[in-house]
């Protein structure tokens, strides 16, 4: 099944194009202070790594705000300034050298502080971000009207005072902490407007309860073609953030970030700690960067019930035994390998 993505125009956040047909960019959030600058680049440059497109950080005063020159020298990324109730904020960011602003509706919503900001960022040639919470929309935007519907609205009006400016370099979100009104939303909003959109669902909690929601939801407008860019906004490490996006984008078809591992489930039959083996395999894996052919489909299985027959679909695999497993390519065993020895060898055939 291949996805057919909405048309929406091209918004370039530093040198990533989202939008148009561009790779869906992957985003997260640092979660320190802005103006702790060490700690900052070093979260960034983590993030990098495993493969965030854009980070952004949260520009709670002036001192963050100017703390952005300093980070922006030291990273690749693009970065975006998240500004809430203060225009000198954003206006500090983008002077700064912020690659983009996210203003929040429903806390910086007078008419000539948007036109401001929108000028200023029309100047330096970077991008605004829209985005709209469920949690904090402009007084009166509720009355009488759903979630949803009440956050487009505010889209929609924010947006007109921006496109007064002639400013078009924008992204748009509409989060909730509701997976049905964030999707109604954006399926709303991506009939309105060609603005390239940012899926999220805000405040999904920490890690199980936030991947299934933030899955869920994320996945659910994806399958639609809905969307250009994402962040799981999780109540974890910001690393745990982008694994699940690469894994959401991956599982879609919307991406390749290194070679796909399946696994069975166990059982009583199952004679090894196929958990410790997966996850220690899966850093081997991501330890190995991109060198890997990321196209690959990689199978351990616990048992032979659960060998070559049922991972029949996998490029290659090992199905354990207590003391041995069987390693076997496109469902067909090949040899039996002794048990220090099923790892390196998968390893090895995969170039690794």
């Amino acid at each position: 099944m291949r996805i057919k993505r909405r048309k929406s125009k091209v918004v370039k956040i530093g040198k990533v194009a989202i939008g148009g047909g561009n790779p869906i960019a992957i985003q997260s959030m640092v979660k320190c202070a802005t103006s702790d600058i060490r700690g900052v680049v070093k979260q960034i440059r983590e993030l990098e790594l495993l493969g965030c497109a854009i980070v952004r950080v949260a520009v709670k005063d002036l001192r963050d705000a100017r703390a952005i020159a300093k980070i922006k020298a030291k990273i690749k990324i693009p970065l975006v300034a998240d500004i809430h109730f203060d225009r000198r904020l954003a206006l500090e960011a983008i002077a700064c050298g912020a690659d983009k602003i996210r203003l929040n509706p429903g806390n910086i919503y007078r008419k000539q502080d948007v036109v401001e900001i929108a000028q200023a960022a029309k100047r330096r040639k970077i991008a605004i971000r829209v985005g709209l919470n469920s949690g904090s929309l402009p007084g009166g935007s509720l009355k009488g009207r759903r979630p949803a519907e009440s956050m487009v609205k505010s889209a929609l009006d924010y947006l007109k005072i921006i496109e007064s400016c002639n400013f078009y370099d924008i992204v748009i979100s509409l989060k909730a902490s509701n997976i049905f009104d964030t999707i109604e939303a954006y399926r709303l909003i991506s009939r309105r407007c060609d603005y390239p959109l940012h899926l999220g669902i805000t405040a999904s909690g920490s890690f199980f309860s936030g991947i299934v929601k933030s899955s869920i939801g994320i996945g659910c407008l994806l399958l639609e073609g809905i969307g250009d860019t994402i962040r799981t906004s999780l109540t974890e490490p910001p690393h745990t953030e982008v694994e699940t996006a690469k894994n959401i984008l991956a599982a879609l078809g919307l991406g390749a970030f290194g070679p796909e591992v399946i696994s069975c489930p166990t059982c009583g039959r199952c004679e090894v700690d196929l958990v410790r083996l997966v996850n220690d395999f899966q850093r081997k894996l991501n330890a190995s960067g991109r060198r890997l052919n990321p196209n690959l489909k990689i199978a351990l299985m616990g048992c032979v019930v659960n060998g070559p027959g049922e991972a029949a679909a996998a490029d290659m695999g090992v199905a354990f035994g207590k003391k041995s497993g069987l390693y076997f390519k496109r469902g067909k065993a090949v040899k039996k390998v002794s048990f220090s020895k099923c790892i390196p060898v998968l390893l090895k055939e995969m170039g690794g």
